[in-house]
């Protein structure tokens, strides 16, 4: 589990380089949609995309786009666009409700907190009269019998449109191509191999388009939004450096990102992710379509499921699943995982199977955090962090203007106590540093009645931070100042190194791991080198529990089972037993229809089916579908060579 902790901490939200809408703390990752049955024919792919030319990648991209550089064009482009309609053409099985759900409207879902409502937003319903009147002012008009516009000089409104050739692309993108076609502006689709629209030196690398269609992967907070800031406009004489592939540089808006890169305070942070979004919608440099969905679907007589958007594990609250008239629940899974020793294990059923025998701290459903197992989540407005200025001089560790941990050095460039990125010359400097109380609740206890304690907490960083772990990512261990682990209560003080300004600096960190264990060969588990933890059988196939079921068994290529877990903090689980049951992509649905699983989750399924909503209609199972992170976009460039 710790190792996706550590990354979940840190690696979401460096502050350098988190963006609001893919909130990752690196940069956002561009992602392929999974394929779909097409429904329109596809356009074939180009095997070769143009290639910019010497000469080209010498001059800055510091003329304004012909066509899309004015504002009102990209405003009928909006305009013109059915969302409602492309939606329909991906998921045709999700109810108008469902579909309506996923529209976006800015590149942040209307469900996370940082939205900042649609009466606060230019929202583009779909009004195709509005987009041409648009385009009549911008100087393009329909001629008489004419099938596109055309300007003053007789030239036609044409526009490459960019995007991969996933199936799932091809449909909606065939949708948006004649709806574009309904307002006179013609769009010329190229379906271009992903190795060269996401490649380092092609495609969106090099801004190698006019529109382009991709999609960022979100997660649950903004953390800093710099994708759209002046600063981040790739150029040939910056390297192509930044992820602002548009051109879009709003001063206001880039201010507001500043704001919200130099504050911890959540109030503050909405007052300047909505400042951003306002300008972003009023500006029009990207066209947000809509977030891709994940499906569930469960036995009929299942209670208790309850996936939210933005949650990391879907069995948060796994002890409230029940099924009627039985009392064993099972989860069906396409993946098993090689080992339960989740700092160096990456599958996603290891977390899921490790969640049901050591659950989170906290809580993120619908994007927000909760406290879990913690007593609260130590933020700055209740007083359990405080961000204090410290004076660091040569020598001392920080973390730099890039969110790089260095030894400070003449040269080296901070971020000083007012968030103003400076130049260390010398002599001392002021910086923030985080320190934060975490303490977990009253009466946690491991499986054979041992309460746990702050030396759990304190095996665990020993652990994570070994680089004799098998760890391939010690990000957090060397952003950490200091650990003092609580006498007077189960928990932890942690110090940051001066410079960490992170916007999740209140989750909780450290993990814990049984430092009473004894294991088989009669040595204490806190005494075993961290070398030799992924051996253990006590680590890797059968870790003690705290939460709300044990695991008693595991069947390699089979199953897993789990029972209740006695000593559970919560009480009984609804549910005695549980069991995660091995099952195959081919097998899984007729394994779920057939009664032999109760639940399959959103990397179990393809995805909603004909099948699954006939049984739905049945009444022999209830599907979920949820708006994912992930969200579908068309950008825009402003500017040409």
């Amino acid at each position: 589990m710790l190792r996706n902790r550590l990354f979940f901490v840190m690696g979401l939200l460096v502050i350098a380089s988190v963006i609001l809408s893919a909130c990752g703390g690196t940069a956002p990752v561009a992602t392929e949609a999974p394929a779909a049955e097409s429904t329109e024919a596809p356009v074939a792919e180009a095997t070769e995309a143009p290639a910019a030319t010497e000469a080209a990648e010498q001059t800055s991209f510091t003329t304004p786009h012909p066509i899309l550089g004015d504002l009102k064009v990209r405003q009928a482009l909006s305009y013109c666009t059915n969302k409602a309609d492309l939606i329909k053409s991906v998921y045709p099985l999700l109810t108008e409700e469902e579909q309506a759900s996923l529209v976006m409207n800015t590149f942040i879902p209307r469900a996370h907190w940082a939205y900042a409502g649609d009466e606060n937003v230019t929202v583009y319903e779909y009004d195709p009269a509005k987009g041409g009147a648009l385009l009549d002012e911008a100087g393009w008009t329909l001629g008489e019998g004419a099938e596109f516009r055309t300007n003053a000089a007789g030239e036609q409104l044409s526009l490459k449109f960019t995007t991969t050739s996933a199936a799932f692309r091809q449909t909606w993108a065939a949708i948006w191509e004649a709806q574009m076609a309904e307002c006179g502006i013609q769009v010329i689709r190229l379906h271009a191999p992903a190795s060269w629209w996401f490649g380092d030196t092609t495609g969106l690398a090099r801004r190698d388009y006019e529109l382009g269609a991709f999609a960022w992967v979100g997660q649950a907070d903004p953390g800093g939004q710099t994708l759209y800031a002046c600063d981040q406009i790739p150029l040939p004489e910056n390297g192509w450096a930044g992820q602002n592939a548009m051109g879009w540089c709003n001063e206001l808006a880039s201010t507001n990102i500043k704001l919200a890169n130099n504050t911890l305070i959540k109030d503050d942070r909405i007052a300047a992710y909505t400042i951003v979004q306002q300008e972003f919608t009023k500006d029009v440099p990207s066209i947000p379509l809509f977030n891709r969905t994940e499906t569930f679907a469960t036995s009929a007589d299942l209670t208790g499921f309850a996936p939210a958007p933005g949650q990391e594990y879907y069995n948060y609250n796994v002890q409230e699943w029940v099924k009627a008239g039985s009392d064993t629940v099972i989860l069906g899974f396409t993946q098993e995982p090689a080992s339960l020793f989740t700092l160096v294990e990456d599958a996603f059923v290891a977390n899921i199977a490790y969640q049901i025998a050591r659950p989170s701290q906290e809580t993120h459903l619908n994007y927000d955090f909760k406290a879990s197992l913690v007593k609260e989540l130590p933020t700055l407005e209740n007083g359990g962090t405080t961000n204090n200025d410290v004076e660091v001089s040569e020598g001392t560790k920080v973390v730099d203007a890039d969110g790089n941990v260095v030894d400070l050095a003449p040269g080296v460039f901070v971020n000083n106590a007012a968030g103003e990125r400076v130049e260390f010359t010398g002599g001392t400097v002021t910086m923030k540093q985080l320190v934060s109380r975490f303490e977990i609740i009253d009466g946690l206890t491991w499986e054979d009645g041992t309460p746990v304690s702050s030396a759990d907490l304190e095996l665990n960083k020993k652990i994570a931070c070994d680089p004799e772990s098998g760890a391939t990512s010690f990000i957090v261990c060397d952003k950490t100042a200091s650990v003092e682990f609580l006498t007077d209560a189960v928990g932890y003080i942690h110090t940051w190194v001066p410079g960490v300004q992170d916007p999740l600096y209140f989750v909780p960190i450290w993990g814990l791991y049984p430092a009473h264990q004894v294991i088989s060969d009669g040595r204490a588990l806190a005494d075993v080198p961290a070398a030799e933890w992924a051996t253990l059988p006590e680590v890797a196939e059968k870790p003690l529990a705290y939460g709300p079921y044990k695991l008693v068994e595991w069947v390699k290529g089979e199953k897993m089972v789990f029972a209740a877990n006695e000593y559970w903090v919560g009480g009984a689980p609804a549910s005695p037993n549980f069991v995660i049951q091995f099952v195959t992509a081919e097998s899984a649905e007729a394994l779920l229809l057939g009664g032999e699983v109760d639940i399959l989750a959103s990397e179990s399924l393809a995805g909603l089916n004909e099948t699954l909503k006939a049984a739905e209609a049945e009444g022999k199972i209830v599907t979920y579908t949820e708006a994912g992170g992930t969200w579908e976009h068309i950008d825009i460039q402003l500017f040409t060579r």
